[in-house]
């Protein structure tokens, strides 16, 4: 075992402190450009909604869940964001972007419909580009994710 992990105590499974224990150098890499695109895009938005936003009031109105939905949705994407920025939380904030991303998909096919005001469905689009980030994060770091399932509290504090 390398310096940077430690078995579980009386678990048996590998964890890394870093969270990316078994990513070669490219994967690391590719990992955190995909992170670092999805929180982007994720981190971007968070103004419109915690400030009303004419485009944000109108989308939550739509849904009939404004103002409670509009600040649950931000707060559930300054998470994804935040997670998605420390190492040992990737794979917590991968999972929150893809649920939260999952919810406004739906939400577009179904009452918003794919073009929101005229935007020529740019917001689906950045939906869209989330999610397959943030799947392909789980996919390159699925041995965190499995070792997470079965330990959690060993993956996030190290027990």
């Amino acid at each position: 075992m390398s310096s940077s992990s430690s078995p579980a105590r009386g678990s048996g499974v590998h964890v890394c402190s870093t969270g990316t224990c078994g990513l070669s150098k490219p994967a690391r890499v590719g990992s955190w450009i995909l992170q670092l695109i999805a929180a982007a895009i994720l981190a971007q938005t968070l103004f419109f909604k915690f400030t009303g936003a004419e485009e944000a009031r109108f989308i939550f109105s739509t849904l009939g869940v404004e103002p409670w939905g509009r600040w649950a949705a931000g707060a559930s994407e300054l998470l994804a964001v935040a997670l998605l920025l420390i190492p040992r939380t990737v794979t917590l904030g991968a999972g929150l972007s893809v649920a939260v991303m999952i919810g406004a998909i739906g939400a577009h096919l179904g009452p918003l419909g794919i073009s929101v005001k005229d935007d020529g469905g740019l917001l689906f689009g950045l939906a869209i580009v989330v999610l397959v980030c943030a799947a392909a994060v789980l996919v390159l770091r699925r041995a965190t994710v499995l070792r997470l399932v079965r330990d959690p509290r060993g993956v996030l504090f190290g027990h």
